[in-house]
């Protein structure tokens, strides 16, 4: 699989795992998705707009239109509107990830961190990360989602493979 491919089914696959978080999350009452949680980020509201976010600087730099705002920042409080964004943003990054080429992964970007400096990294690397990251905080979703009474979530990559190959 060459590199275009391999993003571009890291987007569908992010759009899948995404949707079955908010699957889990809306049978949760918005009492039980504010309720303080033992992870990063204080709630499963607040880390679900923590991945709006990053999600968000992250295209935006990819994009060449870069936006920043802190880490923190609860652009949506009411879990129907995270759920719209969250679907939007999830089709915007599918949409961008059909634009690839292999010189576009190949080159570099540059951007300013929200939290230091001026950065230069290899875009294949930004793109990785942005994927990474977003798996790294549905795992401590995971966990939020059990404690707060729903069903465990299936959403690692094979199983994504297993039923879109």
């Amino acid at each position: 699989m060459n590199s275009v491919a391999y993003f571009e089914r890291l987007a569908r696959y992010n759009s899948w795992a995404n949707g079955h978080v908010y699957d889990a999350c809306a049978t949760l009452s918005q009492r039980d998705l504010d309720a303080p949680r033992t992870a990063f980020f204080p709630s499963i509201t607040a880390t679900l707009n923590h991945l709006l976010v990053a999600d968000s600087i992250w295209m935006s730099r990819l994009l060449g239109a870069p936006i920043s705002m802190p880490l923190d920042t609860v652009l949506f409080a009411k879990f129907d509107d995270l759920r719209a964004a969250r679907m939007t943003q999830d089709q915007a990054i599918i949409d961008f990830t059909s634009t690839l080429t292999p010189d576009v992964i190949a080159s570099d970007l540059t951007y300013q961190s929200v939290t230091a400096g001026a950065y230069t990294m290899p875009r294949d690397l930004v793109l990785g990360h942005m994927f990474n990251h977003q798996t790294h905080h549905r795992g401590q979703l995971s966990n939020m989602i059990l404690e707060a009474g729903a069903k465990p979530l299936e959403i690692d990559l094979i199983y994504y493979g297993r039923d879109h190959l």
